[in-house]
């Protein structure tokens, strides 16, 4: 019983960051991490520098094995997940076994990334899928820069509420269904 209390009480009462390092899994430097959800190995998740994970992001280390056990009552598989540096994983994301995510790498919200990334792109979907280029991506967002980062919360609400509607991103409409 005090176990589980202790381990309740690490994670919901510890960051994130802290409550994945105690779990197994390997962090690099300059990482900010928002979710808690490394799966039962956690230990076989390596995360590079410099990434940054938000909440809901799901890890699997293994999966599937269910269905074998009737014949293999012993039956266990898993994959390794490596994450490499400069990595952004947005939320709700899922990481499937055995995927290696390169560098400089922007996984766009609810992606279910099923296969190993290469370096210097940008993907989203379900299953993921390559979308565009992180240089891409860095030149087509440079005119949506407001440069408020620094900008404390009261600041940031004014500046932002001043700014012409030109400076937001706008997404396009989507097509409408052929018949």
């Amino acid at each position: 019983m005090r176990k589980k209390i202790f381990h309740l009480y690490r994670r919901l009462l510890w960051s994130p960051l802290k409550y994945a390092k105690y779990l197994g899994v390997s962090i690099g430097k300059d990482c900010w991490i928002a979710t808690r959800y490394f799966g039962s190995e956690p230990y076989l998740i390596t995360i590079g520098d410099h990434v940054q994970i938000t909440g809901g992001v799901r890890f699997f280390t293994h999966g599937g094995g269910w269905i074998l056990r009737e014949e293999q009552p012993d039956f266990d598989a898993f994959g390794k997940i490596k994450i490499g540096n400069n990595v952004y994983i947005g939320s709700c994301s899922m990481i499937m076994p055995g995927v290696t995510i390169g560098n400089n790498i922007i996984i766009g919200a609810g992606s279910v990334v099923t296969r190993s990334v290469p370096d210097g792109v940008l993907l989203a979907g379900n299953p993921a899928r390559i979308i565009g280029t992180i240089d891409d991506y860095k030149q087509r967002m440079q005119k949506y820069n407001t440069r408020s980062k620094q900008l404390g919360k009261r600041e940031k609400m004014t500046y932002l509420l001043s700014i012409s509607e030109n400076r937001f991103i706008k997404r396009p409409l989507m097509d409408k269904l052929e018949k």
